[in-house]
């Protein structure tokens, strides 16, 4: 059984970003990634919007707005160090009525505290950003971009490899034995010892923390994002992103336009109710984990709360119709045969038993463990900075109890 100083379950860019950060500041301690899928950022990170968050939708002061904020630039940082394809293109965040005008506004003043530029404009500057959107106003936020994040997770993965971190692939974690001196990691490729684990396990970050013996006062309940793209010759009507004014009691920002980094628009996502954890699709069906969602008690206490938002986006899921209309909201000349599916991505999100949702990144430890728990939208944006944010106040810690650096 190999032994290690630090093992991190989870080869997703915030597993990575940690092991990255870990190797900046800690060069002589040894690593280990346990990824459970044959390569890194297959699912959450491979399957995201691909956008650069520029952090205005979060609460001020909250983990999700200050990781956000100095997340991004460090994001540019490396982008630029390792080649990875990225475009600080700018978006505009549009009302298109005049009774969106004041949540639009309470959104700027997010954007003013959290120390974002952001610009109201009139439906004249947002037609020459945007030619094909109709808005009464809008806010222009120039630090939003987009980025290639299977790039940058690939980049992440091959510097701790030339670091001299083993990066496991097919490693599936099924067990953790936590004792007073480590944790031995119990996986489909073998066991391995750490003296210390950080579980970044995404979809399922909540079953590892309670393998670990921690009660994650949550439970990840996945969410099912659906796209679609537009055709080729109806690419032109979107330059760069376009976002609606989000529903302020609702964790997901409503259907969107992002061009993406290769080229291609994306509009989405819809969010409904995965029937697994890796559910992309509505045949991806684990009765198991379906049953664990079904009768737990803080998804029905959710649903009893927003189930008529719940039953809108399952219609507009089942509807491309009803789809199109939420793309008109924003682009009124899009028609139906402008789209094509595109491919779904699933976001973990942490519900706690009363039923209210985890609004921001969670992780909590034991003496052993460090577990993030909830790390779900702007995550990838953010990964580098939670990297440094576990460091500094989680791991070094720890490292400089038991010892590592001496040991090193």
């Amino acid at each position: 059984m190999d032994t290690y100083d630090i093992v991190i379950i989870g080869g997703g860019i915030v597993g990575l970003a940690t092991a990255y950060q870990l190797q900046q500041t800690h060069p002589g301690v040894r690593c280990a990634i346990l990824e459970k899928e044959n390569a890194v950022a297959t699912h959450q990170t491979g399957r995201n919007s691909g956008v650069i968050h520029s952090g205005i939708f979060y609460t001020p002061g909250s983990l999700k707005a200050e990781n956000c904020r100095e997340g991004r630039k460090q994001l540019v940082d490396f982008c630029e160090q390792h080649e990875v394809d990225y475009d600080v293109c700018g978006k505009v965040i549009v009302a298109a009525t005049e009774a969106e005008v004041p949540e639009l506004m309470r959104i700027r003043e997010k954007g003013r505290q959290n120390q974002i530029a952001c610009t109201r404009i009139g439906p004249e500057r947002l037609r020459e950003l945007e030619p094909h959107t109709r808005g009464v106003a809008a806010l222009h936020v120039p630090s939003s971009g987009i980025v290639d994040y299977i790039g940058m997770a690939q980049a992440l993965a091959q510097s701790v490899d030339d670091h001299g971190y083993d990066v496991y692939t097919g490693a599936a974690v099924q067990a953790l034995d936590v004792t007073s001196d480590g944790v031995v990691c119990h996986t489909t490729a073998g066991s391995v010892r750490g003296r210390l684990v950080v579980n970044c396990a995404g979809l399922y970050a909540d079953k590892i923390a309670q393998m670990s013996g921690q009660d994650p006062q949550a439970q990840i309940v996945p969410f099912r994002g659906e796209y679609y793209e537009l055709v080729p010759e109806r690419q032109h009507l979107c330059n760069n992103l376009i976002y609606p004014v989000p529903n302020p009691d609702f964790p997901f920002l409503g259907v969107h336009f992002t061009r993406m980094i290769e080229g291609h628009v994306e509009c989405g996502p819809s969010a409904v109710l995965a029937f697994a954890r890796e559910g992309y699709t509505f045949a991806d069906v684990n009765w198991t984990e379906l049953w664990e969602t079904l009768t737990y008690p803080g998804f029905m206490k959710l649903s009893a709360k927003h189930w008529r938002k719940g039953l809108y986006e399952m219609v507009q899921s089942l509807s491309k119709e009803t789809y199109v209309r939420a793309a008109q909201h924003l682009i009124p000349d899009v028609t139906s045969d402008d789209f094509v599916p595109s491919p779904s991505g699933v976001r973990a999100q942490a519900v706690r038993r009363d039923g209210t949702l985890v609004d921001d990144f969670l992780i909590r430890a034991t003496d052993r463990v460090v577990n993030v728990i909830n790390a779900a939208s702007p995550a990838a944006t953010a990964s580098l900075q939670i990297g440094n944010h576990i460091m500094d106040s989680y791991l070094t810690p720890r490292i400089e109890r038991v010892g590592l650096q001496q040991t090193a």
